[in-house]
């Protein structure tokens, strides 16, 4: 008999009541009013999410990866382990108290990611960051991965949605190095999110990791060249990007 959920904390935020209730030793969901937004026994497309986003450049001394969304922290883990030791990651969350629970009662879930001396934590807005990158305030990124609630779906702004709209994903290719990834998890698959990543330049793949049951969507999108060269479009491109 499975034991009753119980409340560990409850935090007002303008989209409602978000929760994080446990239930035994290791089992814990995350909610937003009725909606469960994670479920620690259900994470393997998150943990395929940051593993297949690092692969390409896990052979780089040095890559700079920008987490979108910390959630249970399953896909930052998946992050660290598939980079080397000089990696650096920034996680972007909006929530601070998500990031409390993380280095709190989630830790022993990840091994205490959100911790990682690889690792730095702000309290901000991933679509700001990816700004700055892309207006070269900041330096670009070999990876960006975006773990966000729903993700890309039909009803997405074709043009000025913050993420997933054309200008976003414009702005995206700008704040990557070239040959950077740009991996999103989504519920769904959105045919028209992947035709705008293509039509920025990324080459394209989608994966449903696992083997029945509800299997989510990792959307892989590459950029050509090597770091340090510029490729051609890139190099037309640049400095167009000014909101």
């Amino acid at each position: 008999m499975k034991h009753p959920w119980r409340t560990l904390e409850s935090v007002a935020t303008p989209e409602g009541i978000l929760e994080l209730r446990q239930r035994g030793e290791g089992d814990f969901l995350i909610t937003l009013g009725p909606t469960v937004l994670m479920n620690s026994l259900a994470h393997r497309s998150e943990a395929a999410l940051g593993q297949l986003a690092c692969e390409p450049i896990r052979g780089r001394g040095h890559p700079r990866v920008l987490v979108g969304g910390l959630g249970m922290g399953f896909t930052l883990k998946a992050v660290l382990d598939a980079l080397p030791q000089g990696g650096r990651v920034e996680v972007a969350e909006i929530n601070p108290v998500v990031v409390g629970w993380c280095r709190g009662p989630l830790a022993a879930l990840t091994s205490g990611a959100a911790a990682d001396p690889r690792v730095a934590l702000s309290i901000a807005d991933v679509a700001e960051l990816i700004a700055l990158a892309a207006q070269g305030k900041a330096g670009r990124y070999d990876a960006i991965v975006l773990d966000l609630y729903s993700g890309p779906h039909a009803a997405t702004d074709k043009l000025d949605d913050p993420l997933y709209g054309q200008r976003a994903i414009e702005r995206m290719r700008a704040a990557l190095v070239p040959g950077g990834v740009l991996a999103v998890w989504g519920e769904a698959y959105d045919s028209g999110f992947a035709k705008r990543l293509r039509r920025a330049g990324f080459t394209v793949s989608t994966q449903r990791p696992g083997r029945g049951g509800l299997r989510h969507i990792v959307y892989m999108a590459r950029l050509s060249g090597a770091p340090g060269k510029p490729n051609a479009r890139q190099a037309l491109t640049k400095g167009m990007i000014s909101d």
